[in-house]
């Protein structure tokens, strides 16, 4: 994920089609607050 954070000024996470979170790179990858983002990122972190 560190050449996401390098070059977006946002995020999207999308689950099943539906846009879940948004936000910078820093709110989306180090403080995630939907529980489908969470689970996602700890799995490919």
């Amino acid at each position: 994920m560190g050449f996401e954070r390098e070059i977006a000024n946002r995020i999207y996470f999308a689950d099943q089609g539906v846009i879940v979170e948004h936000g910078s790179p820093e709110e989306i990858l180090d403080h995630p607050r939907e529980a489908r983002t969470k689970a996602f990122l700890e799995r490919v972190l």
